[in-house]
């Protein structure tokens, strides 16, 4: 996927792009980059109404590429990089999002599909228990 990148986009729709492709994954974007392995504070995280412009101090515009494959790290830092804007990649668990400092070394696709694998096993686990006890 490609997301367009300019002062004038709002940070609702490049979550709204994001999302469709990945389902269980969401970006948010902060005033500051968080350090490598911790997590983003809450009180530096920009409104969804922001434009992107709002948000950053380099105005390079352009057209970034995202691919399954892609580490959710060097996403993180495409967005810095390039175009001086600090996300943090939320993967959804259950009714909760968390944040993926712990995995950014994981790709896009295995982080959308985490919670699908977890709950694959939590019922294969379930159902060996069951079987166990019949």
């Amino acid at each position: 996927m490609k997301i367009i990148i300019n002062d004038h986009r709002k940070i609702f729709a490049i979550q709204k792009e994001f999302s469709e492709q990945f389902k269980k994954l969401k970006i948010e974007f902060f005033s500051r980059p968080h350090k490598s392995g911790a997590p983003s504070s809450k009180k530096m995280m920009k409104r969804h109404s922001k434009t992107l412009g709002e948000c950053r101090v380099v105005h390079t515009k352009g057209m970034l590429s995202i691919t399954p494959g892609m580490t959710v790290a060097d996403l993180e830092q495409n967005f810095q990089n390039i175009y001086g804007l600090s996300v943090q990649v939320f993967r959804k668990s259950g009714n909760s999002w968390l944040e993926t400092t712990a995995t950014d070394g994981w790709t896009l696709e295995e982080q959308n599909k985490y919670d699908e694998t977890l709950s694959a096993y939590s019922s294969q686990k379930e159902l060996i228990a069951h079987n166990q006890e019949a």
